[in-house]
């Protein structure tokens, strides 16, 4: 079949910790458009920090963000899907993260709280480019909320060890993923991008079989599942490597061009 949508994964595979489009990949997507080609967006951000890429490449599609949780319409901000953490799970998750003394923010309304400014809320802050909200005791204020996401924050090592903590902990009642080395996501067990990605091309009318998804961690291996084709770039981990159906160069050498180049406008 010949490609219809192209799914992005952001951090990291469209932009570095820079935030910068690299001129090349915005060319290749430009020609990918120019072809009738569709592209969307499928992200852990926040939808604020995700709208400002949606519209520098012209992109109309749903907006996928908080890893699959919030799917968002970015002509009219409409919020077209919303698979929240339950209370039960959060309030888990705000015990252990007081007991193991990590740093935790919980996501609400497009908005993300924590109870101190430090060098891993700052390091969120300067790539999200959102200021959070600082609160004395995030037991009280999500004391009967929900969450759209939890993030843990922390070392990459540190957070390597504790998202396998966090999975033997909630044992399948809370889906946990990393995105970049040092975030650890807590997310509803019936989120992940590959689910969202099957809901945005069920409402463009596009079989998933005519999808080409590109990503670079752990999080984005359901999203190259559920895709027809699947990219990995070349510094993503050996084990989402092994599932794609092909790795391109990493950031730094332009992967999102050479995917494009290889596997949609052939």
């Amino acid at each position: 079949m010949r490609v219809r949508l192209v799914a992005f994964d952001v951090d990291g595979t469209l932009l570095g910790r820079d935030l910068v489009i690299s001129g090349q990949v915005r060319e290749a997507i430009a020609r990918m458009q120019d072809a009738g080609v569709e592209g969307c967006l499928v992200t852990g951000r926040m939808y604020r920090a995700t709208l400002p890429f949606a519209r520098e490449l012209n992109f109309d599609a749903p907006v996928i963000c908080y890893q699959g949780a919030a799917v968002i319409d970015p002509s009219s901000d409409e919020l077209l899907q919303d698979v929240s953490l339950s209370n039960a799970v959060v309030r888990d998750l705000i015990a252990a993260a007081e007991r193991d003394h990590m740093h935790l923010q919980l996501y609400r309304n497009d908005e993300y709280y924590c109870e101190a400014r430090n060098r891993f809320s700052d390091l969120y802050a300067s790539l999200a480019m959102i200021e959070p909200v600082v609160v004395t005791s995030l037991r009280e204020s999500f004391a009967y909320s929900p969450a759209t996401k939890a993030v843990v924050v922390a070392d990459a090592e540190k957070a390597r060890q504790y998202a396998q903590t966090m999975q033997d902990y909630f044992d399948g009642r809370a889906y946990v993923t990393r995105s970049l080395p040092e975030f650890v996501e807590v997310l509803n067990p019936a989120v992940d991008k590959g689910k969202a990605l099957h809901f945005v091309a069920a409402r463009l009318g596009v079989a998933i079989e005519e999808v080409v998804a590109i990503g670079d961690s752990w999080n984005d291996a359901p999203l190259l599942q559920a895709a027809g084709f699947g990219v990995a770039m070349g510094s993503a981990p050996e084990e989402l490597c092994a599932m794609a159906a092909a790795v391109v160069g990493d950031l730094a050498h332009d992967g999102v061009a050479e995917a494009i180049e290889k596997y949609v406008l052939t």
